[in-house]
């Protein structure tokens, strides 16, 4: 861009103080920041400006990063972490910009053109290309579409990262030196016995991913049924359990949770599958747990969580368009009222918010590990949007801007109330 008009730098020098812990330069030849700085960013082409001008939020900077537009030598593309914790400490160098200031750089990017460049071919439709298209969010069709967006991908390439427990869910560790396998089948041995399920106990598991959770139920002797609207997920999961000579007590099925005919399980779990469902879907997916279960049974409900109530359900763009379409998280308060609402007593209720990050970090070191792998299995565009995703999740665990809480519920016994629950608590079992 001419220097008459205004270089990247000086569009950078509006948004940050001088002082700013930063170098980036620019294809334009402009440099904002001092060498010694110990975060580098490269400003590739007009294309990064392009995407940044248009949407000047996570969805413009996530184009560009995407595309190889905008970079860092100091980046690990599978574990972006260190370099999203640097940018996030640019927040108090922040300058505000004035409304002439905005216009004028505006202005020095459209004066070579006013392109809108296309989106990374792995985006996916907006919210509102999708309602044209017929998807409405939450509905049958909506949640089959979206799910098979996020999991009908390689099974190959999941492993790279969630290693062979294939559990795409929060571990929980017992130490922080523990292996991922280890802290997630504790995680699945923990869920079961906060369900206290025992061989011939029967239990449907809503979203089963993998079937990590009917190999650790059906290895007790717990008759169980895993649902899945991901078809890749259904093959992976039926071939393990017969290689396990599993086949009598547990199954999987592609099949909407709705839908499964039958009732009256001893328990029900779901594993990060409600951030699917939608805040104002929460009524009726309870009273679906409800009807589902035996009188006394136990629901086991495990999910992202907001930290408060104030803050919007829908996820941002970035989220909506590459991770989770029409994902909504909600904070525990809101959930323990929705189950408390469908009749069900609410026994326990925890946050596994620093777990997750744990885990996180375990995902993200597994991917760069394996990158030369991962690049041609899946592209590098969206090889690179994994590292960002799950980097980005895990700072924002770290920061306490999400938690993750398991929910543990019973359904009351019109003869007895809630009596049949054991006295025991589960971590004394």
């Amino acid at each position: 861009m001419a220097k008459s008009k205004m270089t990247v730098a000086e569009m950078i020098g509006l948004f940050l103080t001088p002082d700013a812990p930063v170098q980036v330069t620019a294809f334009d030849g402009s440099v904002f920041g001092q060498d010694q700085a110990p975060l580098h960013l490269e400003v590739k082409n007009s294309r990064a400006m392009y995407y940044i001008t248009e949407n000047p939020n996570d969805l413009g900077l996530a184009r560009a990063y995407l595309q190889g537009d905008l970079d860092s030598p100091e980046l690990l593309p599978g574990n972006p972490y260190q370099v999203l914790k640097e940018l996030m400490g640019l927040k108090h160098f922040v300058k505000h910009p004035s409304k002439m200031e905005l216009a004028r750089a505006a202005g020095a990017v459209f004066s070579h053109g006013v392109r809108v460049p296309e989106p990374p071919a792995i985006e996916g439709p907006s919210l509102a290309k999708r309602l044209t298209e017929g998807i409405r969010p939450h509905t049958r069709r909506g949640d089959a579409a979206t799910v098979s967006y996020h999991y009908d991908q390689s099974n190959d390439f999941y492993r790279l990262f969630l290693g062979s427990s294939m559990t795409y869910t929060c571990a929980v560790f017992e130490k922080a030196e523990d292996s991922l396998e280890d802290a997630q089948w504790h995680k699945l041995n923990m869920v079961l016995d906060k369900m206290h399920l025992n061989a011939g106990d029967r239990l449907l598991d809503v979203g089963c991913g993998w079937g990590s959770m009917e190999i650790a139920a059906a290895r007790r002797g717990i008759h169980v049924i895993g649902v899945t609207l991901a078809e890749e997920q259904v093959e992976w999961a039926q071939n393990w359990i017969r290689q396990e000579g599993l086949q009598d007590l547990a199954e999987v099925r592609l099949m909407d949770y709705r839908d499964v005919p039958e009732s009256g399980f001893d328990g029900i779990c779901s594993i990060g599958m409600m951030e699917h469902v939608g805040y104002k879907q929460y009524p009726s997916y309870f009273k679906e747990m409800m009807d589902k279960l035996r009188p006394g049974g136990i629901l086991l409900n495990h999910q992202i969580t907001r930290t408060n109530s104030h803050d919007h359900k829908r996820a941002g763009g970035f989220i909506d368009r590459y991770i989770f379409p029409d994902g909504e998280l909600a904070s525990p308060a809101e959930i323990e009222l929705a189950i408390q609402d469908t009749g069900f007593e609410v026994i326990t209720q925890e946050n596994l918010r620093q777990h997750y990050a744990l885990t996180l970090k375990h995902w993200t070191e597994n991917l760069q590990e394996h990158w030369g792998q991962a690049k041609p299995m899946v592209g590098e565009p969206k090889a690179r949007l994994w590292g960002l995703y799950m980097a980005g999740a895990r700072l924002n665990f770290e920061l306490d801007n999400i938690q993750i809480h398991q929910f543990q519920c019973i359904k009351p016994d019109p003869e007895t109330g809630t009596d049949t629950y054991p006295l025991r608590p589960w971590w004394d079992r």
